[in-house]
């Protein structure tokens, strides 16, 4: 799966989000660093949503 990324170079590194995943942001020191970690971060984001959706009523659309 692909996600689109923001990437944004700071005095401190490199900070990354997913503008697709409300609130799914990393960061690192390199700009390779920064989207490795963000590879993780999306990882986490879509278990804890999937851990929170369990029980409850959901349905899927095909978009494209």
């Amino acid at each position: 799966m692909r996600y689109r990324v923001g990437l944004k170079k700071t005095s401190e590194g490199y900070a990354v989000w997913v503008p697709g995943l409300s609130g799914c942001w990393s960061q690192g020191d390199t700009e390779q660093e920064a989207l490795e970690n963000i590879k993780d971060a999306i990882k986490a984001y879509l278990e804890t949503i999937d851990e929170l959706s369990k029980g409850k009523e959901s349905m899927y659309v095909e978009v494209g």
